[in-house]
């Protein structure tokens, strides 16, 4: 995986008359903690099960199955997280098929209504939930690309909301060592939102004389999903490669940069950079910076602060056994939030190789 730890200058705003008005934001959440060590900027170097939230051409490169699970302290004493559980299949010339559920739970919250501004009648728990599928094939040793879908599904006691959100990432690999990467992605071109239930509905006094009451449906605004299209490239340095003794000889140490920029519909634009070091694909150390008009400032608009970090260890269970990842990612955010942090742990099954002609 790519990382991200580096500089970078002003990026160009977004549409600010749309500002505010999308809705399911829960898009954009990324669960994945070793994605999110780099604010998910590795678009073009993201491989696996963690590419279905940030590039879904990644998603090709998955070597067999590969199943992980991740929990995201979405903000630091809020109660507020965010469960998630995916599973990716390569399918061999046909492809790979991956498929992921996310849940944000918010804890319990104080119902109140006109008659009661105080609470006191009981508390609800809101369920965000987002059911996504996706596919994506090798169409050459250099291009990569996947389609994906995604339900969304938001809901409370009496009122919801259900849409679906679509996407497209392609990415591109060349080099000696196949160490330059570039990658694009277009999410979340979806169908409109409109919530509705008994939430939306009153009960009113009829015309004077009448002894009955009256039920008035109160129509919902229909919102638009969060679309942004973003791209990124990234260069690997084999730090060891002079000492190498051939081809099949493999570097111990990497080091990869990449430069990231995303155009949002309803948000800021991103501009980012940085970089991630590898020791024999076993250790890996990233972190990064994510740059945002106004970011930082006493009329910022977003919770971060730009910077981001994170690390993963992995190694693999016997000669030719699975390998079990651990990761983790944090990202600093302004006072009085206290940081995200996401943890995940994957389990990945190696391909089983050809014989040779002297081993049969």
């Amino acid at each position: 995986m790519m990382g991200a730890f580096g500089i970078s200058v002003s990026a160009l705003a977004g549409n600010k008359d749309r500002t505010g008005q999308a809705g399911a934001t829960e898009l954009l959440v990324n669960p994945w903690a070793q994605s999110t060590g780099l604010f998910g900027m590795n678009v073009s170097g993201v491989r696996g099960l963690e590419a279905m939230k940030c590039n879904i051409a990644g998603l090709a490169f998955t070597d067999n199955m590969e199943v992980g699970v991740s929990h995201l302290v979405y903000l630091s004493g809020s109660q507020v997280g965010v469960n998630n559980i995916g599973l990716s299949k390569k399918l061999g010339n046909f492809g790979a098929l991956g498929a992921n559920i996310m849940a944000m739970s918010f804890g319990n919250i104080t119902i109140t209504d006109d008659d009661h501004p105080e609470g006191g009648i009981g508390t609800y728990s809101p369920a965000f939930y987002n059911i996504q599928l996706g596919y994506a094939k090798d169409f050459s040793n250099s291009i990569h690309a996947g389609v994906g879908v995604t339900m969304v599904t938001e809901q409370i006691t009496n009122a919801h909301a259900t849409g679906a959100a679509f996407e497209a990432g392609v990415q591109y690999v060349t080099g000696k060592r196949d160490n330059f990467h570039f990658g694009i992605t277009l999410r979340n071109i979806g169908t409109n939102m409109r919530f509705s239930g008994p939430g939306f509905s009153i009960n009113s006094d009829a015309p004077e004389n009448a002894n009955y009451q009256l039920n008035r449906a109160i129509p919902s605004e229909k919102f638009e999903m969060p679309t942004y299209l973003s791209m990124s490239a990234s260069y690997d340095f084999f730090l060891d490669e002079n000492h190498l003794n051939g081809e099949n000889d493999k570097p111990k140490h990497r080091l990869s940069a990449l430069l990231n920029f995303q155009s949002n519909s309803f948000i800021n634009d991103y501009l980012g950079g940085g970089i991630e070091y590898a020791f024999m694909n076993t250790l890996m150390l990233r972190g990064g910076y994510r740059y945002e008009s106004g970011i930082g400032g006493a009329n910022a608009v977003t919770m971060y602060t730009g910077w981001c970090a994170g690390l993963t260890v992995q190694h693999g269970i016997g000669e030719n056994g699975p390998i079990l990842a651990i990761d983790y990612s944090y990202r600093p955010t302004q006072h009085p939030a206290n940081g995200v942090h996401a943890f995940s742990l994957r389990l990945m099954t190696r391909a089983k190789k050809a014989k040779t002609g002297d081993e049969e």
